[in-house]
């Protein structure tokens, strides 16, 4: 794989990436499903355990997604109210073959929910490890796991 054909498939894993993310805040299911692979497994247990107390804040969020359309059509399990707001960086991509890559990424993310909840905000820290296979139509998310550095709610 020359230099152009490598650097050009990551920019579009960052796109896809940038879509996700776009797509989980605004509760977008068709454009999350657009970047995922058919059979994509998205592993979020733990997602929101707190690495350093051990407390998991939403027991609700560990479930693990296997296939495009098992993403679902609303936030449910977390709730209509709540807000999510992602931020991801520093992607380290290395892609592998022209059908195959791999990436993690840097990432902070808020939840703001309704009040009268046991909390309002929760902030966390941490990365997301990929993997990433283009069968011909472009890059698509293969797999996802969350690795939580800390979380924090106020």
């Amino acid at each position: 794989m020359d230099i152009c054909t490598r650097l050009a498939a990551i920019e579009d894993i960052r796109q896809l990436k940038a879509r996700y993310w776009r797509g989980v805040d605004n509760g977008d299911a068709a454009l999350v499903r657009s970047i995922l692979a058919e059979d994509c497994v998205l592993d979020y247990r733990g997602c929101c355990t707190d690495p350093v107390s051990g407390i998991d804040h939403m027991p609700a969020m560990n479930i693990v997604l296997e296939g495009r359309d098992t993403w679902p059509d609303t936030v449910a399990p977390i709730g209509p109210k709540i807000v999510t707001v992602h931020q991801g960086n520093d992607p380290d991509i290395a892609v592998e073959s022209e059908s195959a890559a791999r990436g993690i990424w840097c990432f902070t993310d808020r939840f703001f929910l309704p009040p009268g909840g046991p909390f309002e905000r929760l902030t966390g820290w941490g990365r997301y490890h990929e993997t990433y296979e283009n069968k011909g139509d472009g890059w698509k998310l293969k797999t996802t796991r969350i690795e939580r550095l800390r979380v924090e709610v106020a």
